[in-house]
């Protein structure tokens, strides 16, 4: 069977996703079409099902009269991304294997934010929690789970963009990934899944805070 190659309006839209999350474009930016097509040297219809996967994904807006921008997450757009981790992390940790494969990307990722926290290189360590927490989600083997949980780890990114605070945010949690890891291999997935759910309401009241005390 001849897998078919991606269409363009998909490259462009992986493509921007990936600057997105990187930062490349802050939230509330405006994206203008124009020079997309320009920049990119694609039809305008081309850039503009970008967009769309991209709206679909809660990673761009269209407004009337203004065009498109990245996302600026709100107070309740973060509650609601934590109800939804809380949700799917929590289930698929319960049900969890400690022996499972990605254990082993879930200890690399641990070691990675450790390495990086002691640099003093907060990004680094963000990255890698993203990464221990996909990988996490990958215990599930689903792949749907893991492009929802894609989905929903883009949005907290963006809000993570909004907070100048790096190792405020990363900081307290780059030891509890490793305990949380411990506690799964030690104590089994009940109890992994018992600390994970304090784990994420924690994270979330260190999001919030943040947030609230922008400018």
């Amino acid at each position: 069977m001849t897998v078919p190659a991606p269409t363009p309006r998909t490259t462009i839209a992986e493509d921007l996703r990936r600057r997105i999350i990187d930062g490349e474009f802050a939230p509330g930016s405006r994206l203008s079409e124009a020079a997309m097509t320009a920049h990119l040297d694609v039809s305008r219809n081309t850039v503009r099902e970008a967009f769309r996967l991209l709206q679909a994904q809660g990673l761009v807006e269209h407004v009337a009269h203004r065009g498109v921008s990245v996302v600026s997450p709100t107070v309740a757009d973060v509650v609601d991304i934590y109800r939804a981790r809380r949700t799917l992390e929590c289930h698929v940790l319960g049900h969890a294997a400690p022996r499972h494969p990605r254990v082993a990307a879930m200890q690399a990722a641990i070691e990675q934010g450790e390495a990086a926290a002691a640099a003093d290189d907060w990004r680094v360590v963000g990255t890698a929690n993203m990464a221990f927490h996909e990988s996490l989600v990958a215990l599930s083997d689903s792949p749907r789970l893991m492009r929802s949980f894609g989905n929903v780890l883009a949005e907290l990114r963006l809000a993570f963009l909004e907070i100048d605070d790096s190792e405020g945010l990363h900081h307290p949690f780059v030891g509890r990934n490793r305990a949380l890891l411990d506690t799964l291999v030690e104590q089994g997935p009940a109890a992994a899944a018992t600390a994970l759910e304090r784990y994420l309401v924690d994270s979330e009241r260190v999001v919030l805070a943040a947030l609230t005390r922008r400018p």
